[in-house]
């Protein structure tokens, strides 16, 4: 994929120590992925690489937001999003990603792509609810929420219509009786 050229790190190349990678992130990146759920975003990812003699260790942080439809009102908004990543690059005799904290790059490999650990990153970092904040403090003014309210029950009108059957408070009093 030549879109994702600029998330390749060239490792060999690189001296001992801790290196510094900052990537923006906007739905082109997204796009990529043919990933459509955010109608825009606007992210920071910053790659903490740290060479060593043998491994690699490598922590992801992303920060920003992305703008989605509220699943209450379908009202869009601002999600912030903050999130890390930790991550182990180890060298094998082959390529394997089955554990989700170390990769094993083969021996030969002088690169590798971060694109796909920031990818799944933010997408994990998006909860699956996702409520407007106006929502949950409770001054959204929608057309869905007064009718949700509307269509509400009053707990107290179905307590007070739900009377009990005399016949069953008979029985709950022979189980008390039975107790004592």
């Amino acid at each position: 994929m030549k879109h994702l050229k600029q998330f390749n790190i060239p490792f060999v190349g690189l001296k001992e120590g801790k290196h510094l990678f900052e990537y923006t992130i906007d739905n082109t990146f997204f796009k990529i992925y043919n990933y459509e759920e955010f109608d825009k975003s606007s992210l920071n990812v910053q790659l903490d690489f740290v060479k060593k003699s043998t491994f690699f260790e490598l922590v992801f942080a992303v920060s920003g937001s992305v703008n989605v439809p509220c699943d209450v009102t379908n009202v869009n908004f601002d999600l912030e999003i903050t999130s890390e990543l930790p991550l182990v690059v180890k060298f094998g005799p082959e390529f394997n990603d089955d554990n989700e904290e170390i990769l094993i790059l083969p021996h030969e490999a002088y690169q590798f792509n971060v694109a796909q650990f920031i990818y799944e990153m933010i997408v994990l970092a998006v909860p699956n609810k996702r409520v407007h904040p106006k929502v949950l403090d409770g001054t959204m003014e929608s057309e869905a929420l007064n009718k949700l309210q509307e269509l509400q029950i009053n707990k107290d009108k179905f307590v007070a219509e739900k009377a009990t059957d005399p016949r069953w408070d008979k029985l709950k009093n022979l189980i008390t009786e039975k107790k004592r």
